[in-house]
C-alpha cells in the first residue's frame, strides 16, 4: 500500500476510491473541481471546529457554500463555537489546512456530514497531501463513516 494517509485508511477499510494528483498548485475550490472533471458542489470540504477546550468536531460540507454558523450552534446547543486554528487543525488531524480528510486522522474526532454531501453520487475530498484529492462515491463515504452524524445544516 502506498499513497496519502487518507487513501491508506480507506484501503484498510476496503473502500473504493481513486487518488487524484493535480498537475500543479490548487488555489481554489473551483479550480480543483474543474481539474477533477467535477462541479464545485461535488467537492467536499472537511472543516474542523473547536467546541470547547480540546473538544473538536469535523464537519463535512459540499461545495463553496458558507458554513451556516447559526445551524451549527443550534445543533450543538452552544452560543459560541469557532473554527480551529491552523495549529489546532494539524495537532488534531495530522493534516494541514486545505488537505484535511475525515480518513486517517491523527486522533478520533466526531464527524458531522451535511446532507448536501450525499446529493452528488461522485465526490472528491482531501487526501492529507497538498494538491492531491480522493475521488469516491458519496455512498462509499457514508459507508466508511458509518459512525458519523448526518445533519441538515442548510
Amino acid at each position: 500500500m502506498s499513497g496519502p494517509s487518507a487513501s491508506l485508511a480507506l484501503q484498510t477499510l476496503g473502500i473504493p476510491h481513486t487518488v487524484f494528483p493535480h498537475a500543479g498548485e490548487v488555489t481554489s475550490l473551483e479550480q480543483a473541481a474543474r481539474e477533477r472533471g467535477q462541479r464545485p458542489e461535488q467537492v467536499v470540504r472537511s472543516i474542523l471546529f473547536r467546541l470547547a477546550a480540546d473538544e473538536y468536531v469535523l464537519v463535512l460540507v459540499a461545495g463553496p457554500v458558507q458554513i451556516p454558523w447559526k445551524a451549527l450552534r443550534r445543533h450543538f446547543g452552544q452560543s459560541r463555537l469557532t473554527m480551529a486554528t491552523e495549529d489546532e487543525v494539524f495537532d488534531v488531524t495530522g493534516f494541514r489546512v486545505g488537505t484535511v480528510s475525515p480518513f486517517g486522522l491523527r486522533r478520533p474526532v466526531p464527524v458531522l456530514i451535511d446532507q448536501g454531501v450525499l446529493h452528488e453520487a461522485d465526490i472528491s475530498l482531501g487526501s492529507g497531501e497538498r494538491n492531491v484529492a480522493l475521488l469516491m462515491k458519496s455512498a462509499d463515504l457514508r459507508l466508511a463513516l458509518a459512525d458519523a452524524t448526518m445533519v441538515d445544516l442548510f
